[in-house]
């Protein structure tokens, strides 16, 4: 019998407490300072905590990447050791914060009421939370803007072991993801390495013509379509928030669909045309790509421009993930909390333009490092995809409890 198992027998040998969410934590909602108002955001030193935060640095969070001045606090911080999910947009999403701080709109803190603070370990509500989140995505209100049932998840049944198997399964738990986390260290230097020789194969002088984005092929600014209008079938379409969290450099399927009425009033692409994204919260996202190789139409929407062009797209896409086109975009954006870059100026950035024999050599050697780093179903991807879903297996069954009797 394992340490846990020994544990339950002595501490719960009869199943475990469930509460409703609202008797163990005090729920609140995030909430964004005006970003007209200057003295909230100038010189700020409070950490204030967005999506890009759990994107960039993981779901154990100490520090933010934007910060917001004293002047902007309404009411008290939220504390140290608090949860933050996601309950509208990117539903489900949370992070444990180690800090004071704030955060936006999309986020619900989740803080220990005082008298709960001594029978609920941090670490154990984050590894729950996971739970939590999934049954989030389950339990939307789609009218509008999608968003969580808040009456419902206010009343979300919580489980409430005694703190010694609450700390055995976080020792468990932190054991696997230290693991992950090794294989994913490894996985990004790897691709370090890639960037270095991506950026290294594709460094051409005057040897090679150089063209704006805008003489290579037409580009076509997006309009319309939100998350909101995507149905279970229709026509295929890509939103431009799903290439910054669902899709890779190519896919030839799409992630969603929208009604054929709605299609029709939306910009067309087709086969090897690049969807290239024209707003994001950072300079370093703005522009990133994905290229469709479906046979079949799809649509896409605002904040995305269709590239349409003679060259090869593997290559074009590769060049727009380049330290060199990453510093000459960088003139043509425009904004601070939220970056754009409008169709017209994307036109203007010149790349270099090989002949299509060339563009294929450098594609068939990038392709083979691409596969390596980024193939889920190669190397160290695929170790760490299994890993990964080994890892959820135990989770799942770890935090699955017999419910006491009362």
């Amino acid at each position: 019998m394992s340490r846990l198992d020994d544990l339950i027998a002595e501490f719960c040998p009869d199943g475990v407490e469930y509460f409703e969410l609202h008797d163990l934590f005090e729920i609140r909602n995030g909430y964004t300072p005006s970003k007209n108002n200057a003295k909230y955001w100038d010189n700020g030193i409070l950490p204030w905590f967005r999506m890009e935060d759990i994107r960039k640095n993981g779901r154990i969070l100490s520090d933010s990447i934007q910060h917001i001045s004293l002047d902007a606090v309404k009411g008290s911080l939220f504390p140290a050791q608090s949860i933050i999910i996601a309950t509208t947009a990117t539903i489900g999403e949370h992070a444990l914060i180690i800090a004071d701080s704030l955060a936006n709109q999309r986020f619900t803190f989740l803080t220990r009421k005082v008298n709960r603070i001594n029978t609920l370990d941090p670490k154990f509500v984050y590894y729950y939370c996971f739970l939590l989140g999934e049954w989030c995505r389950n339990n939307v209100n789609v009218s509008g803007f999608a968003s969580v049932d808040m009456g419902k998840f206010k009343k979300f049944k919580f489980p409430l072991p005694p703190l010694p198997v609450q700390q055995e399964i976080v020792r468990i738990l932190d054991k696997f993801t230290e693991l992950e986390a090794e294989l994913e260290a490894e996985l990004e230097a790897r691709k370090k390495q890639y960037e270095y020789y991506r950026d290294k194969l594709l460094n051409f002088g005057d040897e090679v013509e150089w063209r704006p984005l805008g003489e290579i092929g037409k580009l076509i600014r997006g309009s319309g379509l939100q998350k909101k209008d995507f149905s279970e079938s229709g026509i295929g379409c890509i939103h431009y928030g799903q290439i910054y969290t669902h899709y890779s450099l190519l896919t030839n399927k799409t992630k969603s669909f929208v009604p054929l009425e709605l299609a029709q009033t939306l910009k067309k692409v087709h086969k090897n045309d690049l969807i290239i994204t024209n707003t994001s919260e950072n300079i370093e996202d703005v522009c990133k790509v994905v290229v469709w190789l479906g046979d079949n139409e799809i649509v896409t929407g605002g904040h995305a421009t269709i590239l349409k062009h003679n060259e090869n797209p593997k290559y074009l896409a590769y060049y727009l993930q380049t330290s060199f086109f990453n510093k000459a975009k960088r003139k043509y954006v425009s904004g601070t909390k939220v970056i754009d870059i409008s169709a017209t100026n994307l036109s203007k950035i010149r790349i270099p333009v090989p002949a299509l024999a060339e563009q294929e050599r450098i594609v068939a050697i990038l392709d083979r490092f691409d596969s390596l780093v980024n193939d889920i179903t190669q190397g160290l991807p695929s170790e760490i995809k299994a890993r990964r879903k080994q890892y959820e297996y135990y989770r799942d069954k770890l935090l699955t409890f017999k419910e006491k009797v009362p």
